[in-house]
């Protein structure tokens, strides 16, 4: 049921961000700066919003609650969107809507650990991580037919973002239960002291410092639209990128979820980056629209490997009675590489040219793949 909240969500949110970053330039006059500084401080917003909410849902022993209150926060923010007439206000909108997306990851991922056995942790994380990606194709595609139906009308194709936000909330309240025992495990904690952080372990910082690095790589996804773009993508077909890549990203979650109880979590996450090495070098150097299709998919199939992956080292590595505040601080973490690699994306976009913007990520991919290298060789496990 988590899963299926988290799909009628990214239906409603993936609808609007499919056509944003086209909204914003051709519509707002943005720049690709612009662009970048909108959604790195967006989706930074969101994961650093996230220690405070994995803090909090540890120290209530609840996570619902909070749950409740990001999904709502989302749908309220939806309408807000259709009725931006500056980047000014896109940026609002967009501000209030990754506050809610923070303030409900973290209690809803250990949730997912609360739930799962540790010996299917993996395929938990992959399996709502595939309904979520579900949504994230299904919305790109609605917004595509609705486009070509509304003849490219951004404000009216917006406004049926709100529809699947109302849905997802519904979901939430009616149809999700706390588990009974693992509320009854967990009793309140103590408010985040330094202490707490030194209990987490050297396993999660290594997880942290990894996440953080690899977030370098994986500036915002508004750069591939855009990139297509440039390749002679017509703006009705520009979500059709985010299809593509989420679909390829919802196939392989789960199985790659399935595959990361079985092998190593070290060789499964220095596969993922390699992969997006290869994305990067293909998008840097693209010719026509099926190249940077390639590596739209192949981005998609790096987040397949990777995302759940991540999420289930952090759930393994964090105490059990911590793992709301270890999720909060690994967003933490992600969440200011996030904004500096958004930032930078859009910078090195404007002055040198898009090649140069994703060779950068390719750089930044190859320095967390040596870091895995460096863990290897001393201790094999995470």
């Amino acid at each position: 049921m988590l899963g299926f909240v988290s799909l009628f969500m990214d239906v409603s949110s993936e609808l609007i961000h499919g056509l944003l970053p086209v909204f914003m330039v051709s519509s707002l006059g943005a720049t690709a700066l612009a662009v970048g500084v909108v959604e790195g401080i967006a989706e930074a917003t969101a994961l650093i919003v996230k220690v405070f909410s994995g803090v909090l849902s540890d120290y209530i022993g609840k996570r619902k609650f909070l749950a409740v209150i990001g999904y709502g926060l989302g749908a309220i923010s939806k309408p807000l969107f259709p009725l931006a007439l500056t980047v000014h206000w896109v940026f609002a909108a967009r501000f209030m809507d990754r506050i809610g997306k923070g303030i409900r990851g973290a209690p809803r991922d250990a949730l997912v650990a609360d739930l799962a056995p540790p010996e299917i942790r993996g395929a938990a994380y992959g399996l709502r991580q595939s309904l979520d990606t579900v949504g994230g194709f299904l919305g790109p595609l609605l917004g595509v037919v609705l486009m070509l139906y509304w003849a490219g009308d951004f404000r009216t194709v917006f406004w049926y973002a709100v529809i699947p936000g109302v849905i997802a909330v519904l979901l939430l309240v009616f149809g999700v239960k706390e588990p009974g025992a693992g509320a009854a495990l967990r009793k309140p904690a103590a408010a985040i002291q330094w202490k707490t952080l030194v209990e987490m372990g050297g396993a999660y910082w290594f997880v942290v410092a990894v996440g953080g690095v690899f977030t370098l790589a994986r500036f915002s996804e508004a750069f591939l639209i855009l990139r297509a773009q440039q390749q002679g993508l017509p703006d009705s077909y520009a979500p059709l990128v985010l299809v593509v890549m989420n679909v390829v990203y919802a196939l392989s979650a789960y199985p790659l979820g399935r595959l990361a109880d079985r092998m190593s979590h070290l060789a499964l996450l220095g596969a993922g980056l390699v992969t997006l090495i290869v994305a990067d070098l293909i998008l840097a150097h693209a010719q026509g629209l099926a190249t940077v299709g390639l590596g739209v998919a192949l981005w998609g199939l790096h987040l397949g490997m990777t995302q759940g992956l991540l999420a289930t080292m952090v759930a393994n590595a964090a105490p059990v009675q911590l793992r709301g505040t270890a999720f909060g601080f690994f967003n933490l973490a992600s969440g200011v590489a996030m904004l500096a690699a958004s930032v930078l994306a859009g910078l090195l976009w404007d002055r040198l040219g898009p090649a140069v913007t994703f060779d950068a990520g390719a750089g930044f991919a190859l320095a967390a793949l040596l870091m895995l290298a460096l863990r290897s060789g001393r201790s094999p496990a995470v």
